[in-house]
């Protein structure tokens, strides 16, 4: 009997940092992560894209859900865990993504917010693994910046 398999599974890990800081206070930057309202209105809130589910659970084993569909592309589905949370100084969860129902990811990352002189700074550290070659990391990245510049729009209004 024959036990052969095709084989074409890659792995890519990646790390990167955004370190932005906020016009904003520590209690209104922590508010738009841990209050489900006030997240939607950033998180994945982009008018190019459809969401079918946008739950969120913000409490150490809680999670958060945004599935949907990019207008004219493909689904996307982001599921996380809450693994700690130390109230407006530390959120730390793991998460998957899959686009077009193909497992792309899953990552662990830190948010680490700290009050300062003319805001709050964030700094986001994300640890990816990549897989099967659909992306390095740089993709991710660059749509992680995106979503932060979605927050500092909030943020301003």
């Amino acid at each position: 009997m024959s036990t052969e398999t095709s084989t074409d599974s890659t792995v890519a890990h990646a790390t990167f940092v955004i370190d932005r800081t906020f016009d904003a206070s520590l209690d209104r930057v922590w508010d738009a992560f841990a209050v489900a309202e006030k997240r939607a209105q950033w998180f994945g809130g982009d008018d190019s894209f459809t969401a079918t589910e946008d739950t969120q659970d913000f409490r150490v084993g809680g999670g958060a859900v945004n599935d949907g569909q990019w207008h004219g592309g493909p689904t996307s589905r982001f599921v996380a865990t809450y693994t700690d949370i130390v109230d407006k100084q530390r959120i730390v969860s793991t998460y998957d993504m899959w686009v077009g129902g193909e497992h792309l990811s899953t990552s662990v990352t830190t948010t680490e917010l700290a009050a300062v002189d003319g805001g709050t700074r964030v700094v986001y550290t994300e640890h990816g693994v990549f897989l099967d070659g659909k992306d390095d990391g740089s993709q991710r990245e660059a749509g992680s910046r995106g979503i932060f510049d979605a927050l500092a729009a909030y943020l301003a209004r």
